[in-house]
């Protein structure tokens, strides 16, 4: 259905079927946290809240038109062209962590890892490997596609706690995201606001460096409490750990995600059958099992993307914005609110960039009012919007680590302290007008 053939504006109400789907996943999840239950935001079915939103949405807005009519809303954000390339991804990657695992070379990968790093030093380096990636290549999404299975065969062979490895695959995938020149968040915002990369860079590099510091520090501390047992070290076969480092480098070099992970897949039924490890039918066996695996993250991601498509046909995400706007007071408050409304939509929808690319034309507007420098407007809106997904048990990259790395949501976040620290660095760079240049400085009568 095209755009054109819309067009009610419901407010505010449009975000009923989003809030419908919070209260009945987040809300019964966080619920059952409390109450000390194993695995909380399993007992409420992601996809029967996802659903109930989805019919909210179809069957309580614009009901002269036909069911048909509203579904077909649905159907073409559900299938639009960033869904389909996140599911061909995840796809790929887990075929291509079965693949691994089936000729061997998880276990090789484990064990080569436990025998180079010291298990104290094994959480603060997956954060570090993968911010240096996720700058490298661009996206935290393909990082933790490709870390992710690594970090969990090293994590368990070394008996460390899953849920700390992963937030350290999460956190440091989004520092390297929010950074690098080439993030297509970093584009949105730099192009939205009318900011140069260069100078977004620094910007962003001043207010996250502080936090990505002490959380390698706090990772350094508690990785040796989080030891299960001496893990035992067992032999490793280079042949079958050959498609991980290829896979690394292809995308470190800037080979695209999907060419890369075909490689790997192709790599890996050679190294099987050299290594004499697995033979082509048992190796696609292992394909296709690692894909069946990660179906349910690609549905899920559909029908929310779905949902959240009607919701912004319907005005909601609108209505949001201009509620978030209408706070602000002065230049301060502006600027808080510029952060916010980045974190809180990216939150909500689950997509950093879609959440920049609504507030940049609001942000540049507001920046011209208030005096504030491109530069800074570009790194709320990006630091904001990275925040935002990092944290919810319903984000993309969120719900492709839960997948790789076997371990529940409450598993994961308590551990992300780099999103958290850096929500306060945030904060502190804002009130106490830190990183402002002399332009705004003498905007501001200082």
């Amino acid at each position: 259905m095209s755009e054109k053939t819309v067009k009610k504006d419901y407010g505010g109400i449009a975000m009923l079927p989003l809030v419908v789907f919070l209260v009945l996943y987040v809300g019964c999840g966080l619920v059952f946290a409390v109450m000390g239950e194993e695995k909380p935001f399993y007992i409420m079915p992601r996809y029967v809240a996802a659903m109930a939103g989805i019919l909210v949405a179809i069957f309580c807005y614009d009901r002269e038109k036909k069911v048909s009519e509203k579904a077909d809303i649905f159907y073409q954000y559900a299938g639009a062209p960033i869904v389909a390339v996140f599911g061909m991804v995840i796809l790929l990657a887990g075929g291509f962590a079965g693949a691994c695992n089936t000729i061997g070379g998880k276990s090789s990968m484990a064990n080569l890892g436990a025998s180079l790093i010291p298990s104290n030093l094994l959480i603060p380096g997956i954060f570090i490997m993968c911010a240096i990636m996720a700058t490298c290549v661009g996206s935290s999404m393909s990082t933790a596609s490709l870390m992710a299975p690594m970090a969990a065969a090293m994590a368990e062979s070394m008996g460390l706690n899953m849920g700390l490895a992963a937030a350290a695959v999460m956190t440091g995938a989004m520092f390297g995201d929010n950074l690098s020149m080439i993030s297509d968040t970093t584009i949105m915002a730099t192009r939205g606001v009318g900011a140069e990369m260069r100078d977004k860079f620094k910007m962003n590099l001043a207010i996250a460096l502080s936090a990505a510091v002490v959380t390698v520090i706090i990772y350094t501390i508690i990785s040796a409490g989080s030891v299960a047992g001496t893990a035992e070290i067992g032999e490793y076969n280079l042949i079958t750990i050959l498609p991980y480092f290829a896979v690394l480098i292809m995308a470190v070099v800037g080979v695209d995600i999907i060419v890369t992970l075909t490689i790997g897949l192709g790599l890996s039924c050679l190294c099987g059958i050299v290594a004499g490890t697995a033979g082509f039918f048992t190796w696609a066996q292992g394909v296709g099992s690692g894909m069946e695996d990660m179906f349910w993250a690609v549905v899920f991601v559909m029908m929310i993307s779905g949902l959240l498509g009607m919701i912004r046909h319907y005005g909601g995400i609108d209505w949001f914005v201009k509620k978030m706007t209408g706070m602000i007071k002065g230049r301060r408050s502006c600027e808080v609110v510029i952060s916010l409304s980045s974190l809180i939509l990216g939150a909500l929808i689950t997509n950093n960039t879609i959440s920049i690319m609504v507030n940049a034309p609001v942000a540049k507007e507001l920046g011209e009012k208030y005096k504030i420098a491109p530069k800074r407007l570009a790194s709320l809106l990006d630091i904001g919007a990275c925040i935002g997904p990092s944290i919810m048990p319903h984000g993309t990259v969120m719900l492709m680590v839960l997948g790789y790395m076997n371990c529940s949501y409450t598993d994961v976040v308590q551990y992300e302290y780099y999103s958290f620290l850096l929500f306060i660095a945030l904060m502190a760079t804002i009130g106490f007008g830190l990183l402002r240049t002399k332009e705004e400085k003498q905007a501001d009568g200082r």
